[in-house]
C-alpha cells in the first residue's frame, strides 16, 4: 500500500515536471515567435520611415533606435539615409562614418559616404573615400560621383569618361546629361553642351534646369532663338528672360530688351524678374 502511495505521488510529480517542462518549452517557442515577429514587423517599419514618412520623423525615429542598438548596422543605415533625405548632409556624413565601420558595411556604404561628404560641401575626403571602393564596383552613383569630383578637377578626360558610363548604367540620365552638358557649357563647348541639354530634355521633358541650360549655351552663340522643346507659357516666359538676359552678357543690348519685352507679354502673370530686368537696362540708357 505505502508502494502504491509513493509510486502514484512519484507518478504525480514526474507529470507535474514533465508539465512545467512543456509549459516552458512552449513559452519558449511563443517567445522566439513573438521576436520573429517583432523583427519582422520592425523590418516594416524602417522601410516604411524611409519610404513615406516625413525625412525628420525618420531621423527622430532612427535616431532612438540606434540608442538603443548601436551596433545593428541597418537602423545605423537607415539614421544617414533618413538624414540625407531630410537634406541634413553635415549630420549625414559622420552617420555613414558610423555605417563604415560596422560589421556588413558594403561598397554602397562607401559610396553613400562619399555622396554626403560631397554634398556637404567636402570634396576632398569624398574622392579619398570613393578612392577605397574597389575598381571593379561598377554602379551609376559610383561613376556619377567620380564624374562631378573629375570636372571639380579640370581632369575633363576622366570626367567625360565616367559621365559617359553613367549614363550608361541607368534608365533615367536626364541627370546626369544636364550634369554633362553643364560641364561643356564650363568649357566653353557651347555645341556640345548644347547635345547634351537636347538629350536631357529628350529624356525627361520635364526637366526645367536643362531647358534653361540649353538657352545658356544657344545664347552664347549668339542664337536667340527659343528652341523647339516641351514648354508651358511660364516656362516660355522664363526662358525668354534667360535669353534676353544672355544677349545683353554678349553685348546684345537691344536684342535683350527685346527679349525681355516679349517675356513680361508672355508670362500668364506679372513678371517681376523681367521687369526689373528691363527696367534697369533702360535706366541705363
Amino acid at each position: 500500500m505505502r508502494h502504491t502511495v509513493f509510486l502514484a505521488v512519484s507518478l504525480a510529480g514526474a507529470l507535474a515536471v514533465s508539465a512545467c517542462g512543456e509549459q516552458k518549452a512552449a513559452d519558449d517557442t511563443v517567445e522566439r515567435a513573438f521576436q520573429d515577429v517583432n523583427v519582422v514587423d520592425e523590418s516594416d517599419l524602417n522601410d516604411v520611415m524611409l519610404t513615406v514618412a516625413d525625412p525628420n520623423e525618420a531621423v527622430s525615429y532612427f535616431q532612438r533606435t540606434a540608442a538603443e542598438s548601436p551596433d545593428r548596422i541597418d537602423v545605423q543605415r537607415g539614421l544617414a539615409t533618413s538624414l540625407v533625405r531630410a537634406k541634413r548632409y553635415t549630420e549625414a556624413a559622420p552617420a555613414y562614418a558610423r555605417v563604415v565601420k560596422l560589421e556588413g558595411s558594403t561598397n554602397d556604404d562607401r559610396v553613400d559616404y562619399a555622396d554626403a561628404l560631397l554634398r556637404s560641401g567636402d570634396w576632398a575626403r569624398a574622392e579619398q573615400e570613393l578612392d577605397k571602393v574597389p575598381p571593379t564596383f561598377e554602379t551609376f552613383k559610383r561613376y556619377r560621383l567620380e564624374a562631378l569630383i573629375a570636372d571639380s578637377n579640370k581632369e575633363w578626360k576622366k570626367a567625360d569618361s565616367f559621365y559617359e558610363t553613367a549614363a550608361g548604367l541607368t534608365t533615367r540620365p536626364s541627370g546626369v546629361l544636364n550634369n554633362w552638358g553643364y560641364s561643356k557649357l564650363t568649357r566653353g563647348d557651347y555645341q556640345e553642351a548644347e547635345r547634351l541639354f537636347g538629350d536631357a530634355i529628350r529624356q525627361d521633358p520635364s526637366l526645367f534646369t536643362a531647358k534653361n541650360n540649353l538657352i545658356l549655351a544657344r545664347g552664347a552663340q549668339r542664337n536667340y532663338q527659343l528652341p523647339v522643346v516641351p514648354m508651358d507659357q511660364t516656362e516660355r516666359a522664363q526662358l525668354l528672360h534667360t535669353l534676353g538676359l544672355t544677349a545683353v552678357k554678349q553685348g546684345d543690348v537691344q536684342t535683350g530688351k527685346a527679349l525681355l519685352r516679349e517675356a513680361i507679354e508672355t508670362h500668364p502673370q506679372h513678371f517681376e524678374a523681367a521687369v526689373r530686368s528691363l527696367r534697369a537696362l533702360e535706366n541705363a540708357g
